[in-house]
């Protein structure tokens, strides 16, 4: 696949960094920052590459020429002005599906995954989003849910339903930012054309990737959201720098390839991360434990990743929906952000064994893998983000959490005193070690 890489910015917020070279030549760690990318591409069998150029974009050109030191083939478009971030697309005659993404972002992922994913539909688009610690402020990608009657769990068609910027007004959302890495078909770009010509005017040449080609063609159902917890960070201002550097120098950008082995900390929710108050079924009720927030941004920093694993029987009650739940983690995802953290994923049990509940869900009484003590949540975690159980750790408030934790194979169980300021905070220091 033919691999497009905006390399024209110039990186203004970044400019008290450096400001003689274009942004993507600022070294991190003695290396650009394009560099890095490229290396990732090549680690993947991604060797066609185009460098769209503009600003001090010659400097680009000396260091990577035609890029076979660097184990790839590189050409050059070169803008002779600004023609926005997808005008360049509509100057290439691109016949085939492209990846796209800038050249300014540390990225470390399994490109391949991504390719596989966007092949397994009819995609005008599939866009990378991811959990970061500052949602509140940047663009937000929400999928859409199917549910096939009130016994099965909502599973999403990745189908991108509504695109939140950081304007708009939003209420609670799941944390997943569009991480500005897409592939595109050119069918895509054809529908662009058409609807200017449709509209009798002339073809712009400064186009907006998201505001005049993504966004304006979600309605197509065919804009699709790639989920993934790999590695991804816009080191465009002076602190993101500093802490995309620090991650380099510790491995953790490239050990959060999903072509890595991963290691997690499990986290159970009521009583570990909110407060327990019986059967939460209303997300004004969903209130985060003191230092729980600091505790998840601590897990981010340290290369674990941070996952929920929930008994949730409000849904086999009938006191919940499966809509309301998500709602609840809504709430949840979105006070995290505020706190500067995220959870990589959260998977829960909706079933239980007791009946007699007035308003109960019959075809949701029974006796599954997936409910705590037993081991089905780990598992079908482990599988999606290739988790290495014996090397992670389980978090929670009862002895069933400690069970699991042990049935699940992980290396380590904690109990932590329910509703307990700073509990959780306490016991994720003892596990780092900080």
């Amino acid at each position: 696949m033919k691999v497009i890489i905006m390399a024209g910015g110039k990186g203004t917020r970044i400019a008290s960094v450096r400001s003689d070279v274009p942004k993507p030549l600022i070294e991190l760690c003695n290396k650009p920052i394009l560099q890095w990318q490229i290396e990732n591409l090549k680690d993947c069998g991604l060797t066609d590459i185009t460098l769209v150029i503009g600003y001090l974009g010659e400097k680009i050109k000396d260091f990577f020429g035609d890029g076979k030191l660097f184990g790839v083939n590189i050409k050059y478009f070169e803008e002779e002005s600004p023609l926005g971030t997808a005008g360049a697309l509509f100057k290439m005659n691109l016949d085939e599906d492209f990846l796209l993404m800038c050249g300014d972002v540390m990225i470390n992922i399994d490109f391949n995954r991504f390719i596989q994913f966007h092949k397994s539909h009819t995609p005008l688009a599939s866009l990378i989003s991811h959990p970061n610690g500052h949602p509140h402020d940047s663009s937000i990608l929400v999928t859409e849910l199917l549910s096939h009657g009130f016994s099965a769990i909502p599973q999403t068609t990745h189908k991108v339903i509504s695109w939140v910027v950081k304007e708009d007004k939003r209420g609670y959302y799941k944390n997943r930012v569009n991480a500005g890495v897409e592939i595109i078909s050119p069918q895509l770009l054809q529908l662009v054309r058409e609807k200017y010509a449709a509209q009798g005017l002339p073809f712009p040449d400064k186009i907006d990737l998201d505001r005049d080609v993504l966004r304006p063609n979600i309605a197509s159902g065919r804009i699709f959201a790639y989920d993934t917890p790999e590695y991804i960070k816009d080191m465009g201002t002076p602190e993101r720098f500093v802490e995309t550097e620090q991650d380099i120098k510790e491995g953790r950008v490239h050990a959060r390839n999903l072509k890595n082995k991963q290691k997690a900390i499990f986290l159970d929710r009521d009583g570990t991360i909110n407060k327990h108050i019986g059967f939460l079924n209303n997300p004004d009720q969903m209130e985060i434990i003191p230092g729980a927030a600091e505790a998840i941004r601590l897990i981010n920093k340290s290369g674990y990743l941070a996952v929920i694993v929930s008994n949730q029987p409000v849904i086999a009650r009938g006191e919940c929906t499966f809509n309301e739940l998500e709602d609840i983690h809504n709430k949840l995802e979105t006070l995290l952000g505020y706190e500067g953290a995220f959870v990589d994923a959260i998977y829960y049990c909706p079933h239980h064994t007791d009946k007699g509940f007035d308003g109960e869900i019959a075809e949701l009484k029974f006796n599954c893998n997936c409910r705590k003590p037993k081991a089905g949540l780990f598992i079908e975690a482990s599988k999606d983000l290739n988790i290495d159980l014996n090397n992670s750790v389980m978090i929670g408030d009862s002895q069933t959490d400690i069970e699991a934790g042990q049935n699940a194979g992980c290396s380590q169980v904690y109990l932590v005193d329910s509703n307990t300021p700073f509990a959780l905070l306490n016991c994720v220091h003892r596990i780092l070690g900080v």
